[in-house]
């Protein structure tokens, strides 16, 4: 393996911060052969949509989940658009998928034409709350014209999204279980979750497809970008040429269909060649770092500690505390002011979708849990170079919250 290249001008999450310097949520980790081969990318003068890092990348990635063939995308939302393409929604379906998740997932299957249904989370493990999600398919949903249809509009039910929020998986099982009984495609949402397991298997091999991203702050990085990954080498082909303008023939620049420009630079895969050989150990760092929030912030009154399944193993990719207001003496609000001024970023969970403007209309399965944890939950500085002193810093700043 080459030795990494050293720039004096790049930030390198791995340097200890001073203890009067702001503390970041979730910075990258810029500290292996990342330097090396964005130069080497750089000398051949490939570094657009093709060159070898790009299939380098696919082929590392692939290779660590176990799966049979992996795509590069640009970003998270461009792969899920295409993978919903690919596993057969259609314009007016309707997707199963969570409210309490970032709005990527909701825009995808609008970019499909299709609709989303909005199902509540649980409050265990702040997931999509498949018992519901299994009653409305079962007990609401009916078969018409050869499809399972939302009788409220008399549309198809198109796919299952299953997101799998903050780091923790979804419970598939159950949702696995029914999907099959309907013949409905299950597409993990695994962009925050790479490297968690399920029932010792990683996410992104449970589903027809499943997509990840790369944005900076996620457990690696490309700067941007994203990946979907399958088994079906059929539905793999299909990805790769929606993501590369539908090319028919590129000699006679034919197009077949209306595709998009949704491939990878290689620039960006260089970069991802680089950074999944460290992904372990970003992987170990993110729960060391979940450990010691755990043992250190336990028994604040009206705390919760992030969740985690007995058969889930989290990537924990944000840490996440969760603040009773009835019991705790400030909210998440309050406590996320006095982080700030103190120096340390923090960040409260995106607002339900089915209360987001961008989004009005759509269905909505429950939603009273999902509202509770956008009130409650607040995300602390966990970037995989997280010191020990830095975090700290913040374990100390907020046990003070309490205090005052």
């Amino acid at each position: 393996m080459s030795q990494p290249l050293k720039c004096p001008q790049a930030a390198n999450a791995l340097t200890e911060p001073s203890s009067g310097s702001r503390i970041a949520l979730a910075e990258p980790a810029i500290g292996g052969n990342e330097w090396a081969y964005v130069k080497e990318c750089l000398d051949s003068g490939w570094v657009s949509s093709a060159g070898a890092f790009v299939e380098r990348f696919e082929a590392d990635f692939a290779g660590y989940l176990g799966v049979g063939h992996a795509a590069a995308t640009v970003n998270g939302t461009a792969a899920l658009h295409v993978a919903l393409l690919a596993a057969g929604v259609l314009p007016d379906d309707e997707v199963l998928m969570p409210s309490f998740t970032f709005i990527a997932p909701a825009n995808a299957v609008r970019y499909a034409g299709a609709w989303p249904v909005f199902v509540d989370a649980e409050p265990g493990a702040w997931q999509m709350d498949v018992e519901r999600a299994i009653d409305f398919l079962e007990r609401q949903c009916h078969w018409s014209d050869g499809a399972l249809r939302n009788p409220r509009n008399g549309r198809r039910i198109g796919a299952i999204l299953a997101v799998h929020v903050l780091g923790h998986p979804v419970d598939l099982d159950p949702l696995l279980a029914v999907a099959a009984k309907h013949d409905l495609p299950v597409i993990e949402d695994a962009a925050e979750s790479l490297g968690a397991t399920y029932r010792d298997r990683y996410v992104g091999r449970f589903g027809r497809l499943a997509c990840f991203s790369f944005n900076g702050n996620k457990v690696m990085t490309t700067g941007g970008g994203g990946m979907v990954v399958t088994d079906d080498a059929a539905l793999a082909k299909r990805v790769r040429y929606l993501t590369t303008t539908a090319k028919d023939d590129a000699d006679e620049g034919i197009h077949g269909q209306v595709g998009f420009n949704y491939r990878l630079t290689n620039i960006q895969a260089a970069m991802g060649c680089a950074q999944i050989e460290q992904l372990e150990d970003f992987l170990a760092a993110k729960r060391r770092i979940a450990a010691r929030y755990a043992e250190d912030l336990a028994g604040l009154p009206g705390l919760s500690l992030m969740p985690e399944e007995p058969w889930a193993k989290s990537a924990f990719w944000l840490y996440s505390i969760r603040l009773d207001p009835a019991r705790a003496p400030c909210d998440s609000r309050e406590l996320r002011r006095r982080l700030r001024a103190a120096g340390i970023d923090t960040r409260f969970f995106w607002q339900p979708l089915h209360l987001s403007p961008a989004h009005a209309g759509a269905e909505i399965l429950g939603g009273a849990v999902a509202e509770r944890l956008h009130g409650e939950v607040l995300s602390l500085p966990c970037s995989t170079g997280l010191s020990e002193a830095a975090q700290a810093r913040v374990i100390a700043a907020v046990r003070d919250g309490f205090d005052s």
